[in-house]
């Protein structure tokens, strides 16, 4: 079945995220009430009502589209994380998540975008990032290239010599001993910067725009979309354990996605020195 269905045209998926993002997402873009933002974990963990409709839409339209398929969204997991099982079960799996960027989103800042992975034993299929204020959308499918609004995008190799552009887990989100270990990037001949969305990152990966990212977390919905865009875009990417990243989690952190094999390399070994 699920052979069958990526055989066919994936065109009604890239049609259920635009359709669920017009009507719950956009909306509400600098539209929020107070009322639609609450805090997850603290004041820079934050969810919306759009957050929450979308995933809902989504998990509909996109299990009607596959039948016997679920969904693995941000918010599920949040009010049950059993829901994460599903990543390792029989069943395809869709990651979804619905705005990836919600502190963005909250804050009128465009750069947000929604996620939408098809996964099947862990192995990562096809995904789609789209970023609506942009009007982008970005698709993968395995072995088949990646593509920004239906043109092939490609990752390149940074230029020798050239300083490399890194953007790394946000401050605000990341411990003391995460911050010790992204300290290793503090070098000669590396740019750092925080991170935005996630997903905007590795679209900026996938396009040669960003040298590379380095994350010390591991939500499936937050990277199973990009690391597919990049990797069909030429790029790649390893664990600390120089590993790939499993979906599924226990991956040593943190891990980067890169413009190529050797970014990964220089990366890892910094990351590594400063542990």
């Amino acid at each position: 079945m699920i052979d069958e269905f990526l055989a066919g045209d994936l065109g009604a998926v890239e049609q259920a995220i635009r359709t669920a993002v017009a009507d719950e997402v956009m909306p509400r873009y600098r539209q929020l009430a107070a009322h639609e933002i609450v805090e997850k974990k603290g004041p820079h963990d934050l969810v919306t009502t759009a957050d929450r409709q979308a995933e809902e839409h989504l998990t509909g339209a996109l299990t009607k589209l596959l039948p016997g398929s679920v969904v693995v969204g941000e918010e599920a997991v949040h009010a049950d994380p059993a829901v994460l099982t599903a990543l390792g079960g029989d069943a395809p799996v869709w990651i979804v998540d619905p705005v990836d960027g919600t502190r963005q989103f909250v804050h009128g800042d465009p750069g947000f975008a929604t996620l939408v992975t098809l996964a099947h034993g862990e192995e990562l299929l096809a995904s789609w990032t789209y970023a609506p204020v942009f009007d982008q959308m970005a698709i993968a499918r395995r072995g088949g290239g990646a593509l920004l609004n239906g043109e092939p995008i490609h990752c390149g190799s940074p230029e020798p010599g050239a300083v490399l552009h890194v953007a790394v887990s946000h401050y605000d989100f990341t411990t003391d001993e995460e911050k010790r270990a992204l300290s290793g990037l503090q070098v000669p001949g590396v740019e750092v910067r925080p991170c935005g969305s996630a997903g905007l990152e590795y679209l900026n990966v996938a396009r040669g725009l960003l040298d590379a990212v380095a994350f010390t977390w591991e939500n499936a919905w937050d990277h199973a979309a990009g690391l597919l865009l990049v990797g069909e875009a030429g790029g790649a990417h390893a664990t600390l354990a120089g590993e790939p990243f499993r979906i599924t989690g226990g991956n040593a952190l943190p891990f980067t996605a890169a413009r190529d094999e050797a970014t990964v390399a220089h990366i890892l070994g910094l990351l590594a020195a400063a542990g």
